[in-house]
């Protein structure tokens, strides 16, 4: 029982973080910082997914790919399944939206623009929902 709870509370401390990242990610979107948006919706989708493999009982859950994260956590929870072809997109922010040298001639800040970061929020938003829902249906 107290393992459990472990995994739980784990799972729900990346959950939580993941939702405020939400939060102060919307703020930045209004504020038009697409670029930096784009990355922390990376992130949001990248912690929420974590979640569920904490919940499930993974020790060692390391890296940033969205799409190897999905399929491992796909292991646990088809619900996801929906989003699968479209949250991977989310890989292709990590690197470009944060160093000059990614970008040919270019910075993140010029490159970044309000459709790319809006589709990014409405994937990170739906994610962490899927997440949540889930979560809370397992308890």
């Amino acid at each position: 029982m107290k393992e459990m709870n472990k995994y739980k509370e784990e799972a729900k401390r990346w959950l939580n973080q993941s939702i405020e990242d939400l939060k102060s990610a919307k703020i930045l979107l209004e504020n038009k910082r697409y670029y930096l948006v784009c990355f922390l919706f990376q992130q949001i989708v990248e912690k929420a997914l974590k979640s569920i493999l904490y919940f499930n009982k993974q020790d060692l859950v390391i890296g940033h790919s969205i799409k190897k994260l999905l399929d491992w956590v796909l292991e646990f929870n088809d619900s996801l399944n929906v989003l699968s072809n479209k949250i991977s997109f989310l890989d292709t922010y990590y690197i470009p939206t944060r160093y000059p040298n990614s970008l040919p001639d270019s910075i993140p800040a010029e490159v970044f623009t309000e459709n790319s970061a809006k589709e990014a929020y409405k994937l990170a938003d739906e994610t962490v929902n899927i997440v949540k829902k889930y979560l809370k249906e397992k308890q």
